[in-house]
Parts: structure tokens; C-alpha cells; sequence
């Protein structure tokens, strides 16, 4: 999977249903490509949950609006509300920590 460089509207994430974890960072980055397979492992303890890559970056409104300073971040979302949020992951454990905040697995 790779971080998309069209981005939805803040809007339409604040009224996404569920458990979404939304990951900013960038292909490029290296440690968004170290994140990447304990963020993958997390999250397959949670099928329902949506996986949404964002690449951010300067003037990205998405990741300024949850003031994103480091990649990888997983904000973690349910119902469209911030309930948790992860940066630079150093194990799958800590995103799970996370996801489990939305409540259900």
C-alpha cells in the first residue's frame, strides 16, 4: 500500500463511520517505511476497521488540520471523533493500544 497524494476533505473524514485509522507520512519517508508492517499487523486485529494512507506534507490542509508534525502518525478515529493517535510506532502493541481506544475489536 502507498500513501495517496489525493486527499479527502476534513469534512468528509469527520463524517467517515467507525473505526478509521487515518496514517500520514510519505513514501519517500523512512520511517513511515519501517511503520508500515507493524501498522499493516495492527490493524489486521481489526477487519473493520478503514486504513486510509494520506501523504502530507507543507501546505497539505488534511495533516495541518490534525497538526501533524511527525510521519508516520495513525490518528485513530471512531465515528469521526479523535480517540487516540500514534507516532513513529515502535511496535505493532502500540498501535493496537491505539485502535483498541475506539472500543470493539
Amino acid at each position: 500500500m502507498s500513501y495517496e497524494t489525493s486527499q479527502p476533505e476534513r469534512s468528509a473524514v469527520d463524517a467517515l463511520p467507525g473505526l478509521v485509522a487515518l496514517d500520514f507520512g510519505t513514501n519517500w519517508c523512512g520511517y513511515c517505511r519501517a511503520g508500515e508492517p507493524l501498522i499493516a499487523g495492527a490493524l489486521k486485529d481489526y477487519p473493520d476497521a478503514r486504513h486510509i494512507q494520506v501523504e502530507d506534507g507543507p501546505g497539505r490542509p488534511l495533516g495541518r488540520s490534525f497538526k501533524i508534525k511527525l510521519w508516520p502518525t495513525v490518528v485513530v478515529l471512531k465515528d469521526g471523533v479523535e480517540v487516540a493517535r500514534v507516532t513513529r510506532p515502535d511496535s505493532a502493541d502500540e498501535v493496537r493500544e491505539a485502535l483498541s481506544k475506539a472500543g470493539s475489536t
